[in-house]
C-alpha cells in the first residue's frame, strides 16, 4: 500500500529526511511518533503530493505520490477549513473533488455525520465551531471517499473527549475495512488503544519500529509510596513493578497513603532510543 524507501529531503541546511524508510499495509494503522523536527510531517507532506523528495522512493498502491491523490485521506496538523463555509458544505466540496456524485455523496455525507458526530453543526459555518469540532470535519473531508491509504497528522491535537473518542473509533474502522493508516501523535495511549504498530522517527528517518510491548521490554517505570506521617515519598525506578511494590509494602511499618505505579512512557522510549542511535552514529 505505502512503501517509502531512504527518502531525503532537505530545506537549505535542514535535513528534515535523511534516509526516512516507513511502509503500511492493508489493515495496519502505523503509529509514527517523534520529537518536533524528527521529520513526520515534512514525510506526510511528501507522501501526499505537497512537496516532492530530493531523493528515495515513495509509492501508493504501486504509484507515486502525484498520481495516487485519490487514493489518500489526509487531515494536516494544521486545520485547513475555509471559515465562511458550513460543514455540510465542506463535505459536499470534498466530497464531489473526490469524484463522489448524487445518490453516493449523500449516503458518504450521512456516514460522516454520524460517524463523527456532526449532526448539530451540519449547518454552521466553521468558523465559529470549536477546536474538537473543526477537528472532526477536518477528519471528515478526509474519509469521506474511503481512501485506501489515511494520512493523519496529530488529528486529536487539542481536542476535546467525545472528538478524541470518535476520531479512535472511526481509524480503528477504516482499518479494519482494510485501508491503510499512517498516525503521527505526542499520544502514546492513543496508540496503544488502536493497538498500532509503532515507529519512532528521530532525526529524520525511523530508528525503531515495533509493537509498543516490544519496544519498551526492558525499560524502567517507576513506583512511589506516598505516607500518612507526610515523610518523604518513597519512589523507585524498576523494571519489574509489580515486584517492587510488594517488596516495598511488606518492608516497611508506616502507613501508606497513595501507591502509583508509572509504566514506561513515550519519553522514556526516545530517551533510550537516542542514546542507542546516538552510539550507532559514532560507530
Amino acid at each position: 500500500m505505502l512503501e517509502a524507501v531512504e527518502v531525503r529531503k532537505s530545506y537549505g541546511e535542514v535535513h528534515a529526511l535523511d534516509g526516512f524508510t516507513l511502509s503500511a499495509h492493508p489493515g495496519e494503522i502505523v503509529g509514527l511518533v517523534g520529537h518536533n523536527g524528527a521529520g513526520k510531517t515534512t514525510f506526510v507532506e511528501i507522501v501526499t503530493g505537497l512537496v516532492a523528495q530530493d531523493s528515495g522512493s515513495v509509492s501508493i498502491c504501486g504509484l507515486p505520490p502525484a498520481r495516487a491523490r485519490g487514493e489518500v485521506g489526509v487531515t494536516p496538523q494544521h486545520l485547513g477549513l475555509y471559515p465562511s463555509v458550513t460543514v455540510r458544505e465542506h463535505l459536499q466540496l470534498f466530497g464531489r473533488l473526490a469524484g463522489l456524485r448524487r445518490a453516493a455523496l449523500s449516503a458518504a455525507i450521512e456516514e460522516m455525520c454520524d460517524s463523527l458526530r456532526l449532526a448539530e453543526i451540519m449547518d454552521r459555518r466553521s468558523g465559529v465551531l470549536s477546536g474538537g469540532q473543526q477537528r472532526r470535519v477536518q477528519a471528515a473531508t478526509a474519509l469521506i471517499h474511503h481512501p485506501r491509504l489515511l494520512m493523519l497528522d496529530e488529528p486529536t491535537a487539542g481536542a476535546d473527549l467525545q472528538t478524541r473518542q470518535a476520531m479512535l473509533d472511526v481509524v480503528r474502522a477504516r482499518a479494519e475495512a482494510g485501508a491503510a493508516v499512517v498516525y503521527t501523535t505526542h499520544y502514546l495511549p492513543e496508540l496503544v488503544e488502536l493497538r498500532a504498530t509503532i515507529a519512532v522517527a528521530q532525526h529524520g528517518r525511523i530508528i525503531a519500529r515495533g509493537t509498543y510491548d516490544e519496544l519498551v521490554l526492558g525499560l524502567p517505570g517507576e513506583v512511589r509510596l506516598a505516607f500518612e506521617d507526610e515523610g518523604e515519598d518513597v519512589a523507585i525506578s524498576t523494571t519489574a513493578p509489580t515486584q517492587t511494590l510488594i517488596s516495598l509494602l511488606s518492608s516497611t511499618d508506616r502507613a501508606v497513603t497513595a501507591v502509583e505505579v508509572r509504566q514506561p512512557s513515550l519519553d522514556d522510549l526516545y530517551r533510550s532510543l537516542a542514546v542507542d542511535d546516538v552510539s550507532n552514529r559514532v560507530a
